[in-house]
């Protein structure tokens, strides 16, 4: 068995086509989207500026699909203070809004920066980002996070990363299997594991510390956790059949899954401190994928129990079991979105398996995607966005569509396919 575990990030850091690094393409963005102008940001600092801040900024908002940034070459002025703005520039060019910045650097870099309604001639907005020089990508992030969420009232998740695995093919015709870590606009990536094993269903802890996944390198599926930082593995089962789907519970002290060591597969709920394993479903038919409610008081999971696989809830203070999707011959895979009410899913639709989103409160079925076979919904951590596996030609890409369908992009990679994301939780600290 060929298998390698890369340990902290800087050892881990391959080039892109060694790692199948993503490329976003914005494939639909909503119907006259903001113009906005994000000015290069000063730098003070010795040698060059170790990214370009302003850059990253403006690919995030353009990614939202809701912004229109104006093209460097079309700006006027190149102001990085507020006293060097002509509004008269920006308007001559139609940008709504103006982003400038300065950047310094000390025992950390420090973005100041200041967001401008070029329309009034008034600041709206300024704030500053601090954060080690190895993460400036992420502390500009950050700054786009912060305008998004001035302009659009939701809190923006640019600062975030993906988990996916990536599979190419060898001219043998073998497959080999690489866990990767990525921001979320798919750069610096990081191979996790690799080797020629499958890996499914990786998932992230509630603090972003820790993914789990199903690794078949034991020559049968057993679930691991491992720890980002220090590369530290614990192998959490290893039961004859199926060992599927971890899933972290909100207080990150338990974890459902899926066995079938005592027969059909069935959920259960393995405590991390204690490793008691505490069975939740006992039925015949096929019980799997199971999510957690936000609150930790109940899990959706996929049941076949009514002939067909649906949506079931199983509530852990009574063990109560009531099925939740009635639309439709198939839905699976459920992921719930923060506010506890949008369910994203595969739902199938004439023969085809498409991305849907399900509200918990009104139970009305919304199909998201025209591919026909779309897998592994995962929901942004702001819930503006669901992130999925589906099929181009004879590969696998990931897509990405917002809640409400009006923006959509694709993640292909430079090579292989890409499947099993998996969208982080917010990240509070470095």
């Amino acid at each position: 068995m060929l298998l390698r575990i890369f340990l902290t990030v800087c050892a881990l850091c391959f080039s892109g086509a060694s790692v199948a690094q993503l490329e976003i393409q914005v494939t639909r963005g909503i119907d006259n989207p903001t113009s906005i102008a994000v000015a290069p940001f000063a730098w003070d600092g010795l040698g060059a500026a170790p990214v370009d801040f302003a850059q990253i900024i403006d690919s995030d908002l353009a990614r939202s699909g809701q912004f229109s940034p104006v093209s460097r070459r079309d700006m006027l002025s190149l102001p990085t203070r507020t006293e060097d703005i002509f509004y008269r520039d920006w308007r001559a060019i139609a940008a709504r809004y103006l982003v400038i910045g300065r950047v310094s650097k000390g025992v950390q870099l420090r973005i100041e920066f200041a967001l401008y309604d070029v329309d009034r001639g008034t600041e709206l907005f300024s704030s500053q980002v601090a954060g080690p020089e190895s993460e400036a990508r992420m502390v500009a992030h950050r700054v786009a996070d912060a305008i998004y969420e001035k302009l659009t009232g939701i809190q923006g998740a640019f600062a975030t990363r993906l988990i996916y695995v990536s599979v190419t093919r060898n001219p043998e015709g073998k497959d080999f299997y690489r866990l990767t870590v990525a921001d979320a606009d798919g750069q610096r990536p990081i191979v996790l594991l690799e080797g020629r094993d499958p890996i499914l269903a990786p998932s992230w802890s509630p603090d972003g510390k820790e993914v789990a996944y199903v690794s078949f390198e034991s020559s049968r599926p057993a679930i691991y956790r491992q720890v980002l930082a220090t590369g530290a593995r614990e192998q959490l089962t290893n039961f004859r059949g199926l060992n599927n789907s971890p899933v972290w519970s909100p207080d990150g002290r338990s974890m459902a899954l899926v066995l079938s060591k005592d027969g059909s597969p069935d959920i259960y709920l393995l405590d991390l401190e204690t490793k008691q394993l505490t069975r939740l479903t006992r039925h015949y038919a096929i019980d799997t994928e199971p999510t957690w409610m936000p609150d930790g008081k109940s899990l959706l999971f996929t049941s076949d129990r009514g002939g067909r696989p649906q949506i079931y809830r199983y509530t852990l203070a009574t063990g109560k079991v009531e099925r939740v999707t009635f639309e439709g011959r198939y839905n699976a895979r459920a992921r719930v979105a923060e506010d506890g009410r949008n369910v994203a899913l595969v739902h199938q639709r004439d023969g085809r398996f498409h991305i849907g989103v399900f509200d918990l409160i009104t139970e009305r079925m919304t199909v998201l995607t025209e591919t026909s076979l779309d897998e592994s919904p995962s929901i942004a951590p702001n819930g503006s966005l669901v992130i999925y596996a589906t099929k181009r030609g004879e590969r696998s890409v990931l897509g990405a569509v917002a809640v409400d369908g009006g923006v959509k992009f694709s993640l292909p990679a430079r090579s292989g396919s890409v499947q099993e994301p998996a969208w982080s939780p917010m990240l509070f600290s470095w």
